[in-house]
C-alpha cells in the first residue's frame, strides 16, 4: 500500500493556512489590479473563502486565457485570485508529502530541483554510463505529446485517492481538477500551481515504472521530457514499447513519434534547450534564433538579463558576445 496523506481538509482550509497562503502568493503580483481589489478586503474575502469551503458550497471559477512565449508559445489559463490563493493553499499542506514519494529522477517543479540541476545530472549520468566518455553512451530520448491537455481526470483522481483517504479533501482537489478541460474529462491548466503538483503526482507512476519494473538506474525526466542511459543501443530500442503501452495504457498519454529517438552523446542529444556532447553543450539552434528574435521585439534589460543567465548554464561565450552586441546596438536605435 502506498504511504497516506495525514493532513486534513481543516488543515487546508484553516485562516492560519490561507493566510501564509496569501503571503506566498502575494510576492511579485502586489502591483496587479485584481490582487489589489482582493486585498482592500483580504480579511472579509480570506473569511468568506474559508467559509464556502467549509460548508461546501465553494466552487472553482473560470479561467481568462492568454499566451506567454517562455521561451516558446505556451496558452496559460489564468484563474481568480480567490481561486489561485486556494491552489497556494493546497500546494502547502500537500508538497511537501508527494515531493518525499517522487523519484529522485524527477527534475520539474520540486524545491532544490529545476532546469539547471537536470543538466547537471545529464553530463553526470552520461559521464557514468560512459567510464568519463572512454566508450559509447547511448540515449534514449521520449517526449510526451499534448502533455497538460492529455493528462485524464478520471486517472488523475484514482492516483491521488490511492494516497488521500480524506473525501472531503479529495472532494475538494476534484472541483480543481474539473474547473478546466482541453476535452472531454481531461487536461490541466499551465496557470495553476496545483497543475504542477498533479502532473508530477501523475507522472511519479512512469518514474516508478521506469525505476521498478524496467530497472533503468539512469533515467532523467522534466516534466514531458525524458531520458534514459546506456552502452546498449539494443537494450534502450528494446524498452520503446514497453514505455509507448504503459504510457498508453496506465496514464492515457501519448509518445511524440517526432521527438523520441535514439542518439549517442558523442553525436549530441537535444535535452531541455541544450545539445549535450560530451564535455560540453551548446544551445540549441532553434533557441538561440527564437533568443536574437525575442531581444528585437523587447530589447529590455529584463529581456537581455534573463537570456544572459541562460547562456551560463553551457558553453556560449560567443554566442554571449552576440548577444551583448546586439542589445546594445538595438538600445542605440
Amino acid at each position: 500500500m502506498k504511504k497516506q496523506l495525514t493532513k486534513s481538509f481543516e488543515e487546508v482550509i484553516a485562516a492560519e493556512n490561507l493566510l501564509a497562503a496569501w503571503r506566498e502568493f502575494l510576492v511579485g503580483k502586489t502591483k496587479k489590479a485584481d490582487v489589489q481589489a482582493f486585498a482592500r478586503h483580504l480579511i472579509d474575502n480570506i473569511l468568506q473563502l474559508r467559509d464556502e469551503l467549509a460548508n461546501g458550497t465553494y466552487q472553482h471559477g473560470g479561467y481568462k486565457s492568454f499566451y506567454v512565449f517562455d521561451p516558446k508559445p505556451r496558452h496559460i489559463h489564468k484563474a481568480s485570485v480567490r481561486d489561485r490563493l486556494l491552489h497556494h493553499a493546497v500546494h502547502r499542506v500537500l508538497y511537501p508529502f508527494f515531493d518525499r514519494t517522487f523519484a529522485s529522477h524527477s527534475f520539474s517543479c520540486r524545491t532544490g530541483k529545476g532546469t539547471h540541476p537536470a543538466l547537471y545530472e545529464f553530463d553526470v549520468m552520461a559521464r557514468k554510463v560512459s567510464h568519463n566518455f572512454t566508450r559509447t553512451c547511448w540515449v534514449l530520448k521520449g517526449d510526451v505529446r499534448k502533455f497538460f491537455d492529455s493528462i485524464d481526470h478520471t486517472v488523475l483522481v484514482d492516483i491521488l485517492r490511492s494516497y488521500i483517504p480524506e473525501v472531503r479533501l479529495m472532494s475538494l482537489l476534484q472541483n480543481i481538477i474539473e474547473s478546466y478541460s482541453s476535452g472531454p474529462s481531461r487536461g490541466l491548466p499551465l496557470g495553476n500551481l496545483t497543475s504542477q503538483l498533479f502532473v508530477n503526482a501523475y507522472t511519479n507512476e512512469f518514474d516508478q515504472f521506469v525505476k521498478h519494473r524496467l530497472k533503468m538506474k539512469y533515467y532523467i525526466r522534466y516534466a514531458d521530457d525524458f531520458v534514459l542511459f546506456s552502452q546498449n543501443r539494443d537494450e534502450l530500442a528494446s524498452l520503446v514499447e514497453p514505455i509507448r503501452y504503459f504510457l498508453g495504457e496506465r496514464l492515457r498519454l501519448t509518445l511524440h513519434p517526432e521527438k523520441t529517438y535514439l542518439k549517442t552523446v558523442g553525436s549530441g542529444v537535444d535535452f531541455l534547450g541544450w545539445v549535450h556532447f560530451p564535455h560540453y553543450r551548446v544551445l540549441r539552434t532553434a533557441t538561440k534564433h527564437r533568443m536574437f528574435r525575442r531581444l528585437h521585439e523587447h530589447p529590455t534589460k529584463a529581456t537581455f538579463q534573463s537570456y544572459k543567465g541562460l547562456l551560463t548554464h553551457g558553453d556560449a561565450y560567443t554566442l554571449g558576445r552576440q548577444l551583448i552586441n546586439e542589445y546594445w546596438l538595438l538600445r542605440g536605435v
